[in-house]
C-alpha cells in the first residue's frame, strides 16, 4: 500500500508581517476608493506573516516578466535540491530509488521542466518518469499526491517524489488594483515542499482512495491572464462560497469508501483563506479545531499555493499525537474550480492495524529499484 511520508517544507528568509502589509496598502493605494474594504479583507485573513524571496522594496518593483522568470529559475535551482534531499532522508530512500518525479508549480515557467535539471544534478536515474503540472494552481498539491498514489498502485514496488515550488511574490502586479488583487497581495506567500510516496514501507499516511471533482462552469473564477508583464491573477468574489458545492464531493468520496467524512480523525485541507475553512467546517459538520494544521499554515506562511497541503501534513507529523490506523482526508482546491481529494490511514512503525486488517509489509532496505515499465 502506498505511503505518503513526512514532507519537508522550506520558506525564504524575508518576512512581511500583517502590520507591514496594511501599512504598505495604505501608502501605495492611498487614493483607492475601496481601500477600507481591502484593508478589512486583508485583516480578516488571519495571516500574521508571510515569507518572500526578495525584500519587500524589491518585490514591489516590476522589472518585467523575463527578469522575473529568470529569478524563478535561479531560485528554484538554488532551493529545491535541499528540500528534496531532506524528504528522501525522512522517507529512508535515495534519489536512485525514485521512479517518478511529480513537480508542481504555477508561479514560473521552465521548459524543459525543473525535473530534467534535477535528474542531472541529484543523481536520479535517467529513466525516471517526469510529471510536471503547471495549471492546477493551489489544487496541484492534492493532485500530486493523487498521481503519486495512482503510480504506486499501478507499480506497487515503485517510489514517487512530489515537489511543490511556489514563488507567489513573483506574480505581484502593481497595475492590478481591484479589491480581489489587493486581497491577494496580502494573502499569498512563497514556499517549497517535497515528500516521497513509497509503494512499499515507510511511515505516514497509507493512501487508500483518491478522487477529483470540478464545480461546473466556474473555470473563470480563479485564473491567470497571461500578458507581456507576466501572470495576472484573477479572483472572482464568488470563490469563498465554493465549499458549499465541494463539501458534498468530499462526503461522497468518503461514503464510497465506507467512511463518514464528518467523523474522521484528521483533516489536511488547502487553506485558501479563513472563509474556506470556516465554510467547510459548517458544511461538513466538523469542529473548526479539525483544521488546526491548515489554519497554522495560513497564519504563519499565508497561502503558499500547492505547498499548503504538504505543509499542513508536516504539522500533523510534528504534532505526534495521531494514533495508528486513524482515518483522514487530504484535499487541495484550485482553478476549475477543482478539488483533488484523497483518503488514508495513519501508519506508525510497528503499529497494530485494526482487527481484520493486514499489517503492511516491512520496509525493504533502500536498494536501487529498476524503472517500472508500462
Amino acid at each position: 500500500m502506498a505511503t505518503l511520508c513526512k514532507p519537508t517544507v522550506s520558506v525564504p528568509d524575508h518576512v512581511i508581517t500583517m502590520e507591514q502589509t496594511l501599512d504598505l496598502a495604505r501608502t501605495v493605494h492611498a487614493d483607492h476608493p475601496q481601500l477600507a474594504l481591502a484593508l478589512r479583507l486583508i485583516e480578516n485573513t488571519g495571516v500574521e506573516k508571510r515569507h518572500l524571496l526578495r525584500p519587500i522594496e524589491e518585490t514591489l518593483r516590476h522589472p518585467g516578466f523575463e527578469e522575473r522568470n529568470s529569478v524563478y529559475e535561479v531560485e528554484a535551482k538554488a532551493r529545491v535540491p535541499a528540500v528534496i534531499q531532506q524528504a528522501l532522508e525522512d522517507a529512508e530512500v535515495r534519489a536512485v530509488d525514485i521512479d517518478v518525479i511529480i513537480f508542481v508549480s504555477c508561479t514560473g515557467f521552465m521548459m524543459p521542466s525543473l525535473t530534467a535539471w534535477l535528474i542531472n544534478e541529484m543523481d536520479f536515474r535517467t529513466d525516471v518518469r517526469q510529471v510536471p503540472i503547471a495549471q492546477l494552481g493551489c489544487a496541484a498539491g492534492g493532485a500530486a499526491i493523487n498521481r503519486a498514489h495512482d503510480f504506486c498502485t499501478a507499480y506497487p514496488e515503485a517510489n514517487a517524489l512530489i515537489v511543490a515550488c511556489e514563488f507567489c511574490s513573483l506574480c505581484y502586479q502593481p497595475t492590478d488594483v481591484n479589491v480581489g488583487n489587493l486581497l491577494s497581495n496580502g494573502l499569498f506567500g512563497d514556499g517549497l515542499a517535497a515528500a516521497v510516496v513509497r509503494g512499499r514501507g515507510g511511515h505516514g499516511v497509507e493512501l487508500e482512495r483518491n478522487g477529483s471533482y470540478l464545480v461546473p462552469h466556474t473555470e473563470d473564477w480563479i485564473a491567470y491572464d497571461v500578458r507581456a508583464t507576466g501572470f495576472h491573477f484573477k479572483l472572482d468574489k464568488r470563490v469563498p462560497g465554493t465549499m458549499e458545492p465541494l463539501a458534498p464531493a468530499l462526503k461522497e468520496l468518503a461514503a464510497d469508501h465506507g467512511w463518514d467524512a464528518t467523523a474522521l480523525d484528521f483533516y489536511i485541507i488547502h487553506a485558501g483563506g479563513p472563509r474556506i475553512l470556516d465554510d467547510l467546517s459548517m458544511f461538513l459538520g466538523v469542529e473548526p479545531e479539525a483544521f488546526r494544521f491548515s489554519r497554522a499554515t495560513l497564519t504563519e506562511y499565508g497561502n503558499i499555493a500547492s505547498a499548503v497541503v504538504l505543509d499542513a501534513l508536516r504539522r500533523l507529523f510534528e504534532e505526534g499525537s495521531t494514533e495508528h490506523s486513524a482515518k483522514g482526508i487530504l484535499a487541495g482546491f484550485g482553478p476549475g474550480i477543482t478539488a483533488e481529494m484523497s483518503l488514508g490511514r495513519w501508519s506508525v512503525p510497528g503499529g497494530r492495524r485494526a482487527a481484520g486488517m493486514p499489517m503492511p509489509a516491512p520496509a525493504p532496505a533502500p536498494t536501487p529499484t529498476p524503472a517500472p515499465r508500462a
